[in-house]
């Protein structure tokens, strides 16, 4: 596909370098990662030494000290593992729950807890998703009581993304009043007494990924482990809401890439009526339409990308690339399962799996109600 003019070479250097890790790494076990609903937690590690956990970060906490490009770059070619669900996880620990630790945290939550992160030692979560409460994050229910020196945390989340299998969770919690201005953010580490892990969640699709409910009851966590300052928690949530958008839609524009790629190569061989579908004016326009739906989700993107790198306030952007290339994924998907006829629908094929996985694409990281009312404010104040 065409090359962008945000990319230099450094960037490209990295991308073959993520690809070539998706696609001779990750890609041979998909199948059976994603059947089995489960990879090996030892992967956290290998990401780790592949530098993808501290892209952003300082390089005094082990990071590389880079920009959102890279993330950009990383999220579309994950995509060539051929699954959602693992790459996910991995983006909760490289993004969604590390960034506001790494942009508010003090300097000895970061070293406890941002550093061992970015080296695939200790595993992250964001919990902020309650069983009432998604969308709304500002009704968040989850108490945490100051008592002495410590927080005394009751509660319950669900759809968290490495629930199950992380040390530590980046927790929203009320410590105020009702509304937004009661939330704030604190590391919770999962060897607390009360706290327990509910059901593993099995997903329509992204099934190789973990997600699960959790249970807080009577949990004592020291003060210092707030996260910035007290009951500011939802603007930090509100900020890094953008890094998790970028993710989305970066993947949806990966997938994108890659399910036109597999139509492409399926007409060519694929003969009906004597001839190869790609022959079939129907279908050369059908992929056409996809390719331009593709190409105009990735400058929105890669608009949102550039303006976020240089002033780091890009919620409008972000949320219109993130609506957008949301939206479209699906409509791709739909395009090539049908290219593929019968065969689109059989599990061997890849086309089957992520007309699944992007299924969650407008619900995830806000869905795309919320974005609507995000481009709608940003653009119309005084509305």
């Amino acid at each position: 596909m065409a090359k962008s003019i945000y990319f230099t070479e450094e960037h490209e250097l990295f991308r073959q370098s993520v690809r070539k890790f998706a696609e001779t790494r990750l890609r041979p076990h998909a199948d059976e990662w994603e059947r089995n609903q489960h990879y090996p937690l030892e992967l956290f590690k290998e990401f780790a030494q592949m530098g993808y956990f501290g892209i952003r970060y300082p390089e005094q906490y082990g990071g590389s000290g880079l920009d959102y490009w890279y993330t950009a770059i990383l999220c579309e070619e994950l995509m060539r593992s051929g699954m959602v669900g693992m790459p996910v996880d991995m983006m909760v620990q490289g993004e969604f729950a590390t960034g506001v630790l790494c942009d508010a945290g003090s300097d000895e939550l970061k070293r406890e807890y941002l550093m061992p992160a970015i080296k695939g030692e200790k595993i992250a979560a964001l919990g902020l998703t309650e069983p009432d409460f998604g969308s709304d994050v500002a009704g968040i229910r989850t108490s945490a009581k100051k008592e002495g020196d410590d927080y005394i945390i009751n509660g319950a989340k669900t759809f968290i993304t490495n629930g199950n299998i992380a040390h530590f969770t980046t927790l929203a919690v009320r410590t105020g009043g009702p509304g937004a201005g009661g939330i704030s953010l604190v590391i919770f580490p999962t060897d607390t007494p009360g706290f327990t892990v509910g059901r593993r969640l099995e997903k329509m699709g992204a099934r190789s990924g973990n997600t699960a409910e959790l249970s807080f009851v009577d949990c004592r966590v020291s003060r210092k482990n707030l996260v910035g300052e007290e009951n500011k928690g939802f603007a930090y949530i509100m900020d890094h809401f953008q890094g998790e958008r970028l993710v989305l839609s970066s993947f949806a524009n990966g997938i994108m890439e890659i399910l036109i790629e597999e139509g492409i190569k399926y007409a060519k061989n694929r003969v009906v009526f004597g001839r190869p579908l790609i022959k079939h004016q129907v279908w050369r326009h059908r992929i056409a339409d996809a390719i331009a739906l593709m190409e105009t989700a990735k400058q929105i993107t890669y608009h949102a990308t550039d303006l976020l790198n240089r002033t780091r306030n890009a919620h409008r952007e972000i949320s219109i690339a993130k609506l957008f290339a949301t939206d479209v994924v699906k409509k791709v998907a739909s395009e090539i399962m049908q290219i593929h006829g019968g065969y689109g629908v059989i599990e061997e094929y890849l086309v089957s799996r992520f007309t699944r996985d992007v299924q969650g694409f407008t619900i995830g990281a806000g869905t795309s109600e919320i974005m609507r009312e995000i481009i709608f404010r940003t653009s119309v104040p005084d509305a």
